[in-house]
């Protein structure tokens, strides 16, 4: 008999609108794999089991939003009232909100259920999801390697089948760094994109909300659920785009698709590509040109790209509100990057973000002449816990770039994007791609992810499954 977290989360959904499925049996199967699963993971750093059950139990027919009865768990960025929001700080251990966030009351509106909070490294600051006060989490396909981050929690929830999809949110990689890192879908949507989480309101427009998911279609499921959660605020979004679930489902229409391994690191950094990833990338690059795309590779050339993101990361670590108390409680990361981001004159931070400005429009210029652009999801293997310098705030830097130098850049030129496992190394583990699209173009990368996630066909289940 096939288990309930065997099945996609649309097949979840469905079944909870039909009425085959009740929201509290949902809920309840999850809880207890995630009771018996994630100490050995680490996905959770808060799990609300009464709270969720008395939720599920409370949803009323007729079925009200697109999400209704579906467990979903809060990153741990995402405050939610009446449930502890440490942001992954020791500053904020006894921190339990009055009030939710946005992200937080929009999902329940949907008809969403929490489980929790997932885990996220301190503030969201790095791609890797390690805290001093936490266990590390884990990749559930090799428990000795991280999880990757800053959405580590959540991704490695959905990897281990703890939750069938999850919000997440990206600001340098986020999201795909930990999707890639545990061999499922990350979606990060154009800024503007989302109505909450839009990164038009973000420092420098870097940071967006967006789905996890072990399928494509899940991911599009998600977004496309997340996407009508408010009213638009900004001029910018795109209220009548399209829906991203049917390009996820029908066949992608012929495509110009280039490729490079270039990243905007490689003349400030010593970035070198792990073989597998390199495969990875003309193994998706033979699969598109087979099925009619036109596939070329292409010469891109970025430069400066470096000293403008240093700048960046370090103004917008700076805008953390953190008391005396505080600042000595965070981790020596986070305390060298709001050190160093408040050290920087304005004249600096001003000259950054034209920097970024320019940087965007000349990467949408030179991506320009494709529908999507193929690139390298990771430029290394999933890392072993406790990899990343946790003292020498400089080296961890660089030792981050190292591992994920394809992923800040498109946040910086406010472009969609998604990972999509597709094949698997020697051992066994998922290795994936990246596919970045034109402004607003959601519906060719998910189309050609869906594409190449088909030609892969389904994956191994991880250890613990």
């Amino acid at each position: 008999m096939t288990a309930l977290h065997d099945l996609d989360a649309r097949t979840q959904a469905a079944s909870l609108r039909s009425g085959d499925l009740l929201p509290h049996e949902l809920a309840a199967h999850y809880l207890e794999r995630i009771a018996r699963i994630d100490p050995a993971i680490g996905a959770f750093v808060e799990v609300t089991r009464d709270a969720a059950l008395a939720r599920a139990r409370g949803l009323a027919r007729p079925v009200t939003g697109p999400l209704w009865g579906l467990p979903l768990a809060d990153k741990d960025l995402v405050a939610r009232a009446g449930v502890p929001t440490r942001y992954g700080s020791r500053a904020f251990l006894d921190h339990v909100p009055l009030r939710s966030d946005d992200l937080a009351a929009a999902l329940d509106e949907a008809g969403a259920v929490s489980l929790g909070k997932t885990s996220t490294p301190e503030f969201g600051l790095t791609g890797y999801t390690e805290t001093a006060f936490t266990p590390p989490t884990r990749d559930p396909w090799d428990l000795s390697h991280g999880a990757g981050g800053s959405s580590g929690g959540a991704a490695a929830a959905v990897a281990a089948g703890l939750l069938p999809v999850a919000p997440g949110s990206d600001g340098g990689g986020s999201i795909r760094i930990p999707a890639a890192t545990v061999g499922i879908v990350g979606l990060k949507p154009a800024r503007g994109r989302m109505p909450i989480g839009s990164g038009v309101d973000s420092f420098a427009g870097l940071a967006v909300s967006g789905p996890l998911a072990r399928t494509v279609a899940d991911a599009a499921f998600l977004a496309d659920a997340m996407r009508m959660l408010r009213p638009y605020p900004h001029a910018l979004t795109a209220p009548h785009a399209r829906e991203l679930l049917p390009a996820a489902l029908e066949p992608a229409p012929a495509l110009r698709v280039g490729v490079t391994t270039v990243s905007p690191w490689d003349d400030a950094e010593d970035i070198v590509l792990d073989p597998a990833a390199r495969d990875a990338v003309d193994l998706a690059a033979g699969v598109l040109d087979r099925s009619g795309h036109a596939v070329d590779t292409f010469d891109w050339r970025p430069h400066g790209y470096a000293a403008m993101f240093h700048v960046v990361w370090r103004a917008s670590a700076a805008r953390l509100t953190l008391t005396d108390e505080q600042r000595g409680r965070v981790e020596p990361i986070t305390a060298w990057l709001v050190r160093e981001g408040r050290a920087l004159s304005a004249t600096r931070v001003l000259d950054a973000l034209a920097a970024a400005n320019a940087f965007e429009r000349e990467t949408i210029a030179a991506f320009g002449g494709f529908d999507a652009v193929l690139t390298p999801a990771l430029a290394q293997t999933p890392r072993p816990v406790g990899w990343f310098d946790a003292e020498d705030a400089e080296r961890n830097f660089a030792q981050q770039v190292q591992y994920a130098p394809y992923s800040s850049f498109v946040n910086v030129a406010g472009l969609p994007a998604i990972t999509v496992p597709v094949t698997t190394d020697a051992g066994g583990h998922p290795v994936s791609i990246q596919l970045v699209g034109r402004p607003g173009g959601e519906a060719a990368i998910v189309s050609l992810a869906a594409q190449l996630e088909s030609a892969r066909g389904p994956l191994p289940h991880p250890p613990l499954w």
